[in-house]
């Protein structure tokens, strides 16, 4: 039970006034503060212990932390909370979306934990600049959207990650993949084959690349680019991470996703990780995987293998106006294998099918299905099940790194 309103504010007011803001106060006696004040108040309100407590969490969070967002932050079963103005506020769990029982009290204190996230990462928000992307400090992802932008209030969607990276082996408990392409997918990322994920939003492309990133060699030196950092790659000591900046009105110059690449090319990368390509980037992430940089990995959003081949295409177009020929030609000698991921309709995320670029045939770039669900298997189709279709074309990695793939040759 939630203090009322006015009781809360003022209990609130007087803490606030109470507190030495000449120098920072730990996080002990802001609790000591709001304890002493809410003991008060408990002997005139008659509040049980349990009410008192909720009381004295809701205003340390209040104070200190993310105020009604923080309680949804430290459920870990929780994967995104979705804020639509002050006094709606919505969560999924376990697939499925609820809408909180929580609210701000007013739209200024919305405002301030938009502007506390925003800090955080050193962004600015305001109505000059309405929209950034963000993070937390759990590495959660928020992106805000301010008024007039927002025309029913501001809203902040926040999309949480698991404190431990989820490893491919508890993605094969979860059935998202199969043992078999699993193991199939190890011997490719040992081998330094250039894979680009592709999936819809919320279909788990961040996680998937963190729990592919397992299987990249600890001797090599890793650069990962993102716009706002999410990727939790662990036990990788040559590791460099950059994040794209964006322009504020304080004349601070952006740093894009493309200015990123061009330096990481000058700092003697084994690997390039690019988060997502969305835009222009493409096609420098292409020109990388095309000049040597074996292994590297990305994601993208689209409904399908074939569909992620087209926005590659006019996205690499956004970049530099070339010919289809030469666009087709730079993302099939560059990016090797495709894996597409899918949610369910009971809110599952699964690897749906994994494909081969196997080079151009009358102007068009060949697919080759190595796992997915044949036609006849529509059962399989629904529960996300993998199917071995056929072998890998192109061997010659596979070869050079010691792997002896009869199943394949």
């Amino acid at each position: 039970m939630r203090l009322p309103e006015e009781d809360f504010a003022t209990l609130r007011e007087q803490i606030l006034a109470e507190m030495d803001l000449s120098r920072e106060l730990t996080d002990a006696e802001i609790e000591n503060l709001i304890a002493l004040y809410v003991d008060e108040y408990a002997h005139t309100k008659l509040l049980t212990l349990k009410e008192r407590e909720m009381a004295e969490q809701s205003l340390f969070h209040s104070l200190r932390k993310l105020d009604v967002l923080q309680e949804l932050l430290e459920d870990e079963e929780i994967t995104e909370i979705m804020v639509n103005g002050a006094d709606r506020i919505f969560y999924e769990k376990r697939g499925r979306i609820y809408e909180s029982g929580k609210r701000f009290s007013s739209r200024e204190k919305l405002d301030d934990v938009i502007q506390q996230i925003a800090g955080y990462s050193n962004r600015m928000v305001n109505e000059a600049s309405p929209i950034v992307d963000a993070r937390l400090a759990d590495g959660s992802r928020v992106n805000i959207v301010l008024a007039p932008v927002a025309l029913d209030g501001a809203t902040v969607s926040i999309r949480k990650f698991p404190k431990h990276p989820i490893g491919m082996e508890e993605l094969i408990d979860r059935k998202s993949i199969s043992a078999e392409a699993a193991e199939f997918l190890k011997k490719l990322v040992i081998a330094g084959y250039n894979i680009f994920i592709s999936g819809g939003t919320g279909s788990g492309k961040t996680t998937f690349l963190n729990a592919l990133s397992q299987y990249i060699p600890k001797a090599e030196r890793i650069i990962t680019i993102e716009d706002s950092a999410e990727l939790q790659l662990i036990d990788k000591p040559n590791l460099i991470r950059l994040e794209a900046r964006n322009a504020n009105t304080e004349g601070v110059k952006p740093i894009t996703i493309r200015d990123l690449i061009k330096t990481a090319l000058r700092m003697r990368p084994d690997r390039i990780i690019v988060g997502e390509c969305r835009g222009a980037e493409t096609l420098d992430m292409l020109q990388a995987m095309n000049t040597g940089h074996d292994g590297s990995l990305s994601t993208g959003h689209a409904n399908s293998a074939r569909d992620m081949l087209s926005r590659l295409e006019t996205m690499v177009r956004m970049g530099m106006d070339l010919p289809l020929p030469a666009i087709r030609s730079q993302i099939a000698s560059g990016i090797d294998i495709f894996v597409h991921l899918g949610r369910l309709r009971d809110g599952s995320r699964r690897v749906l099918g994994i494909a081969e670029l196997t080079g151009i045939s009358d102007g068009e770039i060949q697919l080759r299905e190595l796992f997915g669900s044949t036609e006849g298997m529509r059962e399989k189709r629904d529960t996300g099940e993998l199917v071995r279709l056929n072998a890998l074309y192109h061997t010659e990695k596979l070869c050079r790194a010691g792997f002896l793939e009869t199943e394949e040759e």
